[in-house]
């Protein structure tokens, strides 16, 4: 890797542009050439950057480096078999640069070979200074391989050489997990400590390990050290908020919820959770603050819009529930549950002809839960249209032959299409304690006497 102080990095950048504007090729060593290339793949112009190699491999062809930079940009571009010609003209020059078998191995693992790759690093490693990234690497291959033994010994040597890498520590923590084994991790966290005892991370992923294990003193405890560490550690404040929530601390959850806030920009996630505490508190006024603020800043968060519509619902405010509805389904496409509960709503309110749009729209989305066709046969029925209800009842009684509500509503309409014996065998055929239950529905009581 090139170590050039600014001057020396731009001068050979700007000389070369010039020459770009001119019909003029000038020289450039091959290592003005390798600062050329590494500074468009950088910025993402790699359009420039194969302009540079071009001209650079013919003053320099038998330069490695040159080549592995050539390598690399046809590896991003997904043309494997020409990048391992060029690497095997770079082994050649160079059989022991780490990069020829790094590429190498980045290229097996793209291919899925995953095994291949391990061996590609494990042979970088020898030529490499640079141990613990390739560790790291070897590691990642390991887990993508869902060979968590391995992984964790890898990014275990990591953390070794060094305590403060958060990158192995995340990934060793992966591990431990999906080997369930918290006491290692614990170890490992505790071990990082004793390094560093205000490392703000290790104490945050402490407090999880311990939430999770429902000790949920034990994780206030190193969510407080975390923040002693570092008191601007948002992360901190939020699952120590959460755990609060579980403990019925309502009101210290909503404290660090607005220490999250006032630190960070604000964040749907925590007006959420801000308002799901005034829920618990009884404040319903106060839950829609927040969740306001947060379809406000975020109108893609889906979850906002479902609670604050439920409230409205559960307050029988059906006006304001079905214009937030309308306004989460703008706002998220197609959200089944919004969908659902608008025609819920215009079934409460008696707007029938609108209510079917919605069911109709739902069964389309793929719902075929049974209470819908059953509010969509319904709307259909108060409006008349027997014919249609009729047509959906077939419909839905091909996805659910044993539903007895949609073979209840079956009975009625042949009651009302005038076949009162088909309706009979109908009725007959379902139980009698589950008949009494759908007469109780003020839609179908007036029909009882007919049966």
């Amino acid at each position: 890797m090139l170590n050039l102080n600014p001057d020396e990095f731009t001068a050979p950048i700007s000389k070369f542009e010039a020459m770009l504007k001119t019909n003029e090729i000038l020289f450039f060593d091959a290592q003005e050439f390798e600062s050329i290339v590494r500074y468009y793949i950088d910025y993402g112009q790699t359009n420039l950057a194969d302009r540079a190699l071009e001209i650079g491999m013919k003053q320099h062809p038998q330069n490695a480096e040159l080549i592995l930079l050539k390598s690399e940009l046809l590896i991003f571009e997904g043309n494997y078999k020409c990048s391992l010609r060029l690497l095997e003209i770079a082994e050649k020059l160079t059989p022991k640069h780490e990069e020829v078998y790094l590429q190498r191995a980045t290229i097996a693992s793209k291919s899925k070979q995953h095994f291949e790759a391990i061996n590609f690093l494990k042979k970088a490693l020898e030529f490499s200074d640079d141990q613990i990234e390739i560790w790291s690497l070897i590691g990642m291959e390991y887990l993508i391989l869902e060979d968590f033994i391995p992984a964790k010994n890898y990014f275990k040597l990591c953390l070794n050489k060094d305590p403060l890498d958060y990158q192995s520590l995340y990934n060793l923590l992966y591990a431990f997990e999906q080997l369930n084994d918290s006491s290692g991790a614990i170890d490992v966290l505790n071990n990082v400590l004793e390094h560093d005892p205000y490392c703000e991370v290790a104490w945050h992923q402490l407090g999880k390990i311990y939430s999770n294990h429902k000790k949920y003193e034990e994780a206030l405890s190193a969510y407080d050290f975390a923040i002693i560490s570092d008191s601007s550690f948002t992360g901190a404040y939020i699952e120590k908020a959460k755990i609060l929530e579980k403990l019925n601390k309502i009101n210290s959850a909503i404290e660090n919820y607005q220490i999250a806030l006032n630190i960070n920009d604000p964040s749907a996630y925590v007006y959420n959770r801000i308002a799901n505490c005034y829920k618990i508190l009884g404040s319903n006024q106060m839950a829609i603050k927040y969740l306001k603020k947060a379809i406000s800043i975020e109108p893609t968060f889906e979850k906002g819009w479902i609670e604050i519509v439920d409230i409205f619902y559960s307050n029988k405010d059906f006006k304001a529930a079905l214009e937030y509805a309308k306004k989460g389904i703008e706002s998220n496409g197609d959200n089944l549950f919004l969908i659902i509960k608008s025609g819920e709503i215009l079934f409460k309110i008696k707007r029938f002809h609108n209510a079917i749009y919605y069911f109709e729209n739902a069964i389309q989305l793929n719902n075929s839960e049974i209470k819908i066709w059953d509010k969509l046969i319904d709307c259909n029925i108060i409006l008349k249209r027997y014919n249609q209800a009729q047509s959906i009842i077939n419909k839905a009684l091909k996805l659910h032959p044993k539903a007895t509500s949609i073979i209840f509503r079956k009975a009625v309409i042949e009651i009302k299409l005038g076949n009162t014996c088909d309706s009979k065998k109908y009725i007959n055929s379902l139980d009698k304690t589950l008949i009494k239950k759908f007469w109780s529905n003020s839609l179908y009581s007036k029909l009882k006497d007919i049966f």
